[in-house]
């Protein structure tokens, strides 16, 4: 049995492909239609928040472009840079992103940098700016995570547990060919994320009650130490994690994220200090809340 509707039936967790319609040469896959939701999404809850923030929905807007054209690119490289061994051989696959492999951490990476130029170029604060995305960057990577599930990827080790995730043959690391479940790290990371969501969002509403408190840069630090908290454990128990050495590396990215967020917050809070930005002290203070909002 094929689809959806036959998965469910079953009562069995596994993918039912990637696939949601093949047209002639036409092909529309969950991976695909899963980013673009998330990029849809995104946009539109950042030009909701900017606009409570007194901020113009407009400008960020304009920035998401930005932002695609730079992380996709960024996360895709990441992923392939690591696995150069695997695509040394067919050089045609580098860009065949639909069928999967893009790293979040290179797309953070390059989101980053493009954000940090959108805001030098525009005269905005990049900290400020930040904040307005983190909660639509961390929501997106909840809903990406359910690619890997419809491409039967970034699972974790085998395990018995009532939720247990079934990998066809063909996508199980060669160690691990005997087993039929293993863990649903996709899903763990998903809702790991929702709740890093569901946080970034009562702070943001708690800091248009009280924006003398909420710095410039706060959501964003969060980001960095709530996701990358729980990037770490959730990396321990996947089977295809990008190394160099010994190491795993989005266990060691997560961890460097985690020590410049407490850095970050403590630069701000504990020293009374503010972050390097692209705006001068007077344009990054903090705004009155907006009338209406």
């Amino acid at each position: 049995m094929n689809g959806l509707a036959d998965w469910i039936a079953l009562g069995v967790f596994r993918s039912p492909g990637p696939e949601i319609v093949s047209i002639g040469p036409l092909t529309l896959r969950w991976y695909g239609l899963l980013i673009a939701s998330a990029v849809i999404i995104g946009v539109t809850l950042s030009q909701y928040l900017a606009k409570k923030r007194g901020v113009d929905p407009e400008k960020v807007g304009d920035m998401v472009i930005w932002l695609v054209l730079a992380a996709i690119p960024f996360a895709r490289a990441y992923y392939v840079l690591f696995e150069w061994k695997s695509y040394a051989s067919r050089p045609g696959d580098i860009i065949a992103i639909w069928k999967g492999g893009i790293a979040i951490h290179g797309a953070v990476l390059g989101g980053t940098l493009a954000t940090w130029l959108f805001a030098k170029f525009n005269k905005l604060s990049f900290w400020e700016l930040s904040d307005l995305i983190a909660p639509s960057l961390i929501l997106g990577q909840a809903i990406g995570r359910w690619g890997n599930f419809f491409n039967s990827e970034a699972f974790g080790a085998p395990t018995d547990l009532p939720w247990k995730l079934f990998i066809p043959l063909a996508n199980r690391p060669a160690d691990y060919r005997a087993f039929e479940y293993f863990h649903p790290t996709f899903l763990y990371e998903s809702l790991w994320n929702l709740g890093v969501f569901s946080l970034l969002m009562g702070l943001f509403f708690w800091g248009l009650r009280h924006p003398v408190k909420l710095r410039n840069g706060t959501l964003f630090l969060v980001y960095m130490i709530a996701y990358g908290a729980g990037r770490v454990w959730i990396e321990g128990l996947r089977t295809d994690s990008l190394m160099i050495g010994p190491l795993r590396m989005a266990q060691l990215i997560s961890l460097v994220g985690i020590g410049l967020g407490w850095a970050g917050l403590i630069w701000t809070y504990g020293l009374g200090k503010r972050l390097p930005d692209t705006v001068s002290a007077a344009k990054n203070a903090p705004k009155k809340k907006p009338q209406g909002s």
